[in-house]
């Protein structure tokens, strides 16, 4: 009996999977194992960044991006992210009602025998893993060593949001705003990481929140970018200069725009953001709306009654 379309349908679409998980199984054996993702970004990431919004760090990298409205190619995209296809694949590994589960992380040894190796301090930063913090510090180790992206153990845990690691750092003399390849601080990276917890310990700490990138970003731009709103804000009410611009003359309302960030928009606005400021292309944020979406225009052009001026 001839097999039903729908069904040699779901035929094809699991021999290709099965295919699909033997070859991935396969590179995998052969790849060497990959580093942190703070350790891996890089320029083309940071610009990645900028265009796209928040580069994918895993679940962490979801959080604080809010309910803001997407378009239809920021949620493809999303998809992607958190698996996509991959997530497909993943499903196939076993039977549904014998999932395995996620192998919980090394537990941390309650007593360490011998020094720790620079590599085992900076990846103890990321995993947050205090006590190898404590002794590679205690047996004279610098609170600044860094990889060979200048990215120090103060950046990792800004980016993880390990508070206790970041006071423990600090304490020892780690240097606020140590600057890694990129130029970006640790206040970057807590913004990348959606950490406002981590970016107020920074700022106590003597931390400048104006500094600028590679790409000329502020800490503003990022967390713009990074859709992290509670962060904006409250660098907003610190004071930082809303109208920075970056390598191509964008402001953070430009980044806000371009990636339908709507309540940052208004935010941003509210707070003195100009609205006719054009970067290097010429461009405006009201400019670029028209190639983005109407309603977002609406928002520049209209403001609410009693939000024509900043707070004092």
């Amino acid at each position: 009996m001839e097999e039903a379309p729908m069904e040699q349908g779901v035929k094809w679409a699991t021999e290709l999977i099965d295919q699909k998980l033997e070859e991935q199984e396969r590179l995998k054996s052969q790849a060497p194992e990959m580093p942190p993702a703070v350790a891996r970004m890089d320029t083309p990431e940071l610009e990645d960044e900028k265009r796209r919004g928040p580069v994918h760090w895993g679940i962490e990298g979801l959080k604080g991006q809010g309910r803001e409205r997407k378009s239809s190619l920021d949620l493809r995209r999303e998809i992607i992210h958190v698996g996509g296809i991959q997530y497909l694949f993943e499903l196939r590994k076993t039977p549904r009602k014998h999932r395995e589960e996620k192998a919980a992380p090394e537990p941390e040894p309650e007593e360490i025998v011998g020094p720790v190796e620079e590599e085992a301090f900076l990846r103890a930063a990321v995993q947050g893993k205090i006590r190898v913090i404590e002794k590679f510090l205690g047996d004279g180790g610098s609170p600044d060593t860094c990889d060979e992206f200048h990215r120090t153990a103060l950046h990792r845990a800004s980016l993880e949001g390990h508070m206790e690691i970041l006071e423990r750092l600090l304490d020892h003399g780690a240097t606020v705003d140590f600057r890694d390849r990129l130029d970006c601080t640790a206040v970057h990276w807590a913004c990348r990481g959606g950490h406002l917890d981590a970016v107020k310990l920074l700022q106590d700490r003597g931390a400048d929140l104006n500094l600028k990138d590679k790409l000329l970003s502020t800490p503003l731009h990022v967390a713009t970018r990074t859709g992290q709103t509670e962060i904006v804000e409250h660098l907003i009410n610190t004071g930082v200069d809303v109208n920075s611009r970056d390598r191509e003359g964008d402001s953070a309302l430009h980044d806000a725009v371009r990636l339908n960030r709507y309540q940052i928009i208004k935010m941003l606005i509210l707070y003195g953001a100009d609205m006719m400021a054009q970067n290097l292309a010429g461009k405006t944020p009201t400019d670029l709306v028209q190639l983005w979406q109407a309603d977002t225009r609406q928002a520049l052009d209209t403001q609410e009654p009693g939000e024509t001026e900043a707070p004092a």
